[in-house]
């Protein structure tokens, strides 16, 4: 090996060092993706779950990388002294020139760090709302939610979001730390109508498509709530009443899971509206104007005085 780096270096004019210097660059990149490969496979033989092997192949990769980079620089830069003394010139002139991606960075590690979503968690960033599907340098990519489309599914879009955004824009997660979410319909019935019996009816029609724990369940949503301050006295639907301007307004909160809550509101409706229509003493209020007249030549009542 010694007398073929020679060879090449007398006939191309460049020094032994160098071609040293690339195959032990060629050594370590290869043994590290070696490494890394073997590791995945492991991964991927010992669990099936996709997700938990997403996350080994992003960490896999990460590792890879920085230990790469690492040992390049010591075998290019004469040791890690003449690393520090690079790393601190190249830094100084990056930071004025490159702002956005070194901020692009710093937010995909502290999206490494503090874990504020992980992938397959439903967020909103400013407008933006979606299931996260990938985190990386610069971006993390969402499969957009609403958008054009009215309710919590898919529009068609992929959206990427500059990693900096989480220094700048806040972030609401679907996910954390509770694993559904409260949903709320409000159904609006006249004054006339029998409200009682339309609240039997909704409170029935709620149990029928709320999340139905078992109390074993019951108790690990709470722990996990706790984990993060998050206090529920309560888990089970609960439907209120309030009067309006034109009728009384009963509100029915229900558990849901985040994917199902377009669903459970059709359904939801659908028994509604089946079953108050089979009830004439239950009447649906909506806004209505009423004009009162007096009898025909009647005068005007009088103006009073100012």
């Amino acid at each position: 090996m010694t007398k073929s780096i020679e060879w090449l270096a007398e006939a191309t004019g460049l020094t032994a060092g160098f071609y040293r210097q690339v195959l032990y660059s060629f050594v370590v990149v290869g043994v590290l993706w070696l490494l890394s490969r073997l590791l995945l496979y492991l991964v991927t033989k010992q669990n099936s779950d996709l997700r938990k092997q997403y996350e080994w192949r992003k960490i896999t990769n990460y590792v890879a990388t920085g230990l790469s980079l690492l040992l390049l620089s010591y075998i290019w830069f004469d040791g890690f002294a003449s690393i520090a003394t690079f790393l601190g010139l190249l830094s100084a002139g990056l930071v004025l020139a490159l702002r956005e991606p070194l901020l692009n960075m710093a937010g995909w590690a502290y999206l490494i760090w503090k874990r504020p979503f992980h992938v397959g968690d439903r967020i909103q960033v400013g407008e933006h709302i979606g299931d996260v599907i990938d985190i990386r340098l610069f971006q993390f990519t969402l499969n957009e939610v609403r958008g054009w489309v009215e309710a919590d599914q898919a529009s068609g879009r992929v959206v990427n979001i500059p990693n900096l955004k989480v220094f700048t824009e806040a972030q609401a997660n679907y996910n954390y730390g509770f694993p559904f979410i409260w949903q709320e319909i409000p159904v609006r019935i006249t004054f006339e109508s029998n409200w009682q019996k339309a609240k039997s009816i909704l409170r029935d029609i709620m149990q029928r498509h709320a999340e139905q724990l078992t109390e074993a369940a019951r108790q690990q949503v709470k722990r996990q709530s706790q984990r993060h301050l998050i206090f529920y006295e309560d888990l089970q639907p609960r439907l209120y009443t309030k009067v309006q301007e034109n009728g009384i307004e009963l509100t029915m909160r229900y558990m849901s899971s985040v994917l199902r809550r377009r669903q459970s509101t059709h359904l939801i409706w659908e028994d509604v509206l089946t079953e108050f229509l089979a009830s004439p003493d239950i009447q649906f209020a909506y806004p209505a104007t009423r004009f009162y007249r007096g009898e025909t030549g009647q005068e005007p009542p009088p103006a009073e005085p100012l």
